[in-house]
């Protein structure tokens, strides 16, 4: 067998299972393509972005079964069966408690880093509701800010925890969420 057999070979589509921001999905891929592959161009959600393409930066942040996941190094055969959460699926009818403390902290600067660490907070505050600042900074560790906004992500992750302590929220599951949501229409 030649290499280019070997390799139609190994690129069969095999059919994957997995919910997606709560909606069943099904997709014919091959067993290694990448999740963030499958999310952008199958699925046609966006806000989960492309960067390094080696999981060092964290702009592909999802949670994978509510656990931080990097969807560039996440393959096809790893989802199947299992439950994905973009940023797009963070809000429901209005902005979730993440999203609205990045606006109204400041915490981005161009933008292409705040989908994914907006997730990167959104799982470290579903698994410790009041962390302190050293354990948002190990939750974020993995998510990389070009610009060097860090002090406005900072400054939303406080705002969360503040908001956290004070009862504003029973929880942070995906159920809940704060602020309207903008209508942007095409």
């Amino acid at each position: 067998m030649d290499v280019k057999e070997a390799g139609s070979f190994s690129a069969r589509k095999q059919r994957f299972r997995m919910k997606v921001n709560g909606i069943e999905q099904e997709v014919d891929a091959v067993p290694t393509a990448r999740l963030i592959d499958l999310l952008r161009t199958e699925f046609q959600l966006t806000g989960t972005k492309v960067s390094c393409g080696i999981g060092r930066c964290g702009a592909c942040s999802v949670l994978l079964d509510g656990k931080l996941a990097n969807a560039c190094m996440t393959m096809a055969y790893q989802a199947d069966g299992h439950s994905i959460t973009t940023i797009e699926g963070l809000q429901k009818e209005e902005l979730d408690i993440c999203q609205t403390a990045f606006l109204e902290e400041g915490g981005f600067q161009c933008g292409y880093c705040t989908p994914g660490m907006t997730i990167a907070l959104k799982a470290l505050f579903q698994e410790n509701p009041q962390p302190t600042d050293e354990d948002i900074e190990e939750g974020l560790a993995g998510n990389l800010c070009r610009c060097t906004g860090y002090g406005g992500i900072m400054r939303s992750a406080c705002r969360i925890r503040k908001e956290v302590a004070s009862g504003k929220r029973e929880s942070l599951d995906f159920s809940r969420s704060y602020g309207k949501a903008p209508d942007i229409k095409n």
